[in-house]
């Protein structure tokens, strides 16, 4: 095969800061093109970290994540409920 060697390509270090952005940025982008609205707000601007140091707390992220669309329809945010 030309080109391959022993060695593994070099790849650049990035930090989760970027990471979190490169998936938005490609995420949004997909989920504009299914709905055929280019350019339009997906994401919240920031983003919380957190590292997960037991089983207790990743279940209770878990729920979080499982509930939190449920809620989403009452939310003070969500569009349709700052009129």
């Amino acid at each position: 095969v030309v080109g391959a060697g022993s060695e593994p390509a070099p790849t650049t270090r990035h930090g989760l800061s970027e990471i979190v952005r490169q998936l938005k940025t490609f995420s949004a982008r997909r989920i504009n093109t299914i709905r055929r609205t280019p350019g339009a707000p997906v994401w919240q601007r920031n983003y919380y970290e957190h590292i997960i140091r037991n089983e207790n707390e990743m279940n209770r992220i878990r729920e979080y994540i499982i509930n939190n669309p449920i809620k989403w329809e009452t939310d003070r945010n969500h569009p349709e409920n700052m009129k």
